[in-house]
């Protein structure tokens, strides 16, 4: 079972401004706020992403075909989330609709400020 994703920042403090309000659209609100670290869980309460300067103290990067997913209220859901990566800062890797590969999928994605492929869909179910 997994228990949670971690991704690397080299600005935890902007990292924080952007997920804050980023990860607000999927009803996820910041629980560990630590000097290195950052996280955030749904309405459960359990922690489950985390945003974090890396231990080794040498630089955060992104992996080539790693994203982190993320599931999303409905088609408003996944428009709100990646209009806010864009409003905060991030960038688009593939706007809000439906895709060829997945019947019934409906998803976007989008890149933090550190370059991080996030991914968001809705629910299939």
């Amino acid at each position: 079972m997994l228990s949670g994703v971690c991704i690397g920042t080299n600005d935890l403090v902007a990292a924080g401004t952007f997920y804050d309000k980023v990860m607000a659209t999927l009803g996820m609100e910041r629980t560990v706020n630590k000097p290195n670290e950052i996280g955030y869980a749904a309405s459960d309460g359990k922690t489950t992403f985390f945003v974090l300067t890396p231990y080794n103290e040498k630089a955060a990067n992104v992996g080539n075909g790693t994203q982190v997913m993320f599931y999303a209220e409905g088609e408003a859901g996944v428009k709100a989330f990646h209009a806010m990566v864009l409003e905060c800062g991030g960038t688009d890797d593939g706007a809000p609709g439906p895709r060829s590969y997945h019947p019934g999928y409906y998803g976007a994605y989008a890149r933090d400020l550190d370059g991080n492929k996030l991914h968001v869909a809705i629910d299939l179910g």
